[in-house]
């Protein structure tokens, strides 16, 4: 792209009926924060009942004096996102059209090929819209009411900026349970096809379009699989949680010795294997289907053991109120595979999970280590990929931790 336009083309004053907060509640809005809470809304001035769901609001403080414009839900917890805190740009068609280009912008800079998250949400100045790249066919996920209110406008926005030969909805995300919205799929432009192939450090993999997890492919580990590839030569490698194998078959090209990619779906596995044959290292792969914590039993009864273990599980604590009982999940899921491990070898513990802190993970590693007497280094941590900035005020965009480890017995 030759630049990133200074703003929307057009430039509109439009009335939108006003949100009011309550004393003092404006602070962390005028800080940076895009969000408003239900009890932070003078519901005497401005009842949130008066509002439809979806609909678009200027968000204003106790005096009347505009913060912003967005879009409100009278229904959820989170009750109105900010998008706009420049009244001449207010939350429009062309605020999408002109934040998907500067995203794009952002994404062209940092990659040569065109596999990438696209907009992630809060973090790209558009809150309840996830898009992944795959070329020429985009993904998308809408999980706030106002972003579903203006699919079209996102419709036709994606259309303007890429071109894309084809647009998929995967709007079948619990998420939007909290919104008040159904969960549904449908292709509103184009042709999906069954998969898609793309290429992440020289290696191949066909990644499904159609029935495959979220979005199909998890971008946000780009980094992490990048420096797994330095860890495995020679080594006896475990893929746990493998989905398609993603790491396994990063792990198999890069000169593992050999790779076993559990997973508890069949179809998953399946693919993995598959992606093995596509670059040539399927005599390297095998597969156990099941739990992964059962699984993980039974190699250590069967008496195998590996140089280097990954956890990559999906959230143990989706809400906080599941802290307890997913904390306890991440400490015996970390001493399963510590006891799987050789005398001296790399364990590499992930967590998606928000409400799981890093020096939360670490802690429930090292707890693990010490109960098994085992001692144990962090080389690295790592976090999310590019493509997935922070918002400097919201912790939630940074969710994803990766810590290296080395495990010695």
């Amino acid at each position: 792209m030759a630049g990133v336009e200074k703003g929307p083309c057009i430039m509109t004053e439009v009335k939108f009926p006003p949100l009011r907060l309550k004393r003092n509640e404006a602070r962390r809005l005028r800080a940076g924060h895009p969000w408003v809470f239900s009890n932070e809304v003078d519901a005497g001035v401005t009842p949130l009942t008066s509002f439809e769901s979806g609909e678009a609001v200027e968000v204003q403080d106790d005096h009347g004096k505009s913060i912003g414009t967005g879009y409100v839900n009278p229904h959820s917890l989170i009750c109105a996102r900010l998008v706009s805190r420049d009244r001449s740009y207010p939350w429009s068609a062309s605020l999408i059209v002109h934040r998907l280009k500067v995203a794009l912008s952002l994404r062209e800079r940092l990659f040569e090929q065109p596999f990438y998250r696209l907009v992630y949400g809060e973090s790209d100045g558009l809150p309840g819209l996830t898009v992944d790249r795959y070329d020429q066919v985009l993904v998308a996920q809408i999980t706030a009411a106002g972003m579903e209110r203006m699919k079209s406008e996102i419709i036709t926005g994606l259309d303007k900026v890429l071109r894309p030969s084809a647009i998929y909805l995967r709007n079948d995300n619990s998420i939007r349970a909290l919104e008040g919205l159904p969960q549904y799929v449908e292709a509103p432009m184009g042709e999906i096809p069954e998969q898609i192939r793309l290429t992440e450090y020289g290696v191949d993999f066909d990644v499904p379009m159609q029935g495959g997890q979220k979005t199909g492919w998890y971008f946000d580990q780009r980094d992490n699989r990048a420096r797994v590839r330095t860890l495995v030569k020679g080594k006896r490698t475990l893929d746990v949680f493998s989905y398609i194998g993603a790491w396994g078959v990063q792990a198999a090209t890069a000169g593992a010795a050999t790779v076993t990619c559990i997973d508890d779906s069949q179809p998953a596995l399946e693919r993995a294997l598959e992606n093995a044959a596509l670059n040539a290292v399927a005599e390297m792969i095998d597969t156990r289907r099941g739990d992964a914590f059962k699984v993980l039993q039974d190699l250590y009864a069967a008496g195998e053991r590996f140089d280097v273990v990954i956890l990559d599980p999906p959230a143990f604590i989706k809400r906080k109120k599941n802290l307890k009982g997913g904390t306890a999940a991440y400490r015996r899921l970390n001493e399963l595979a510590m006891r799987l491990l050789t005398k001296d070898a790399i364990l590499v513990s992930c967590s998606c999970s928000y409400h799981l802190s890093r020096d939360d993970l670490v802690a429930q590693m090292f707890a693990a280590a010490r109960h098994l007497n085992h001692g144990m280094q962090i080389l690295k941590v790592g976090g999310q990929a590019l493509d997935h900035p922070i918002h400097p005020a919201i912790p939630e965009t940074a969710y994803l931790k990766a810590v290296f480890a080395r495990i010695t017995v």
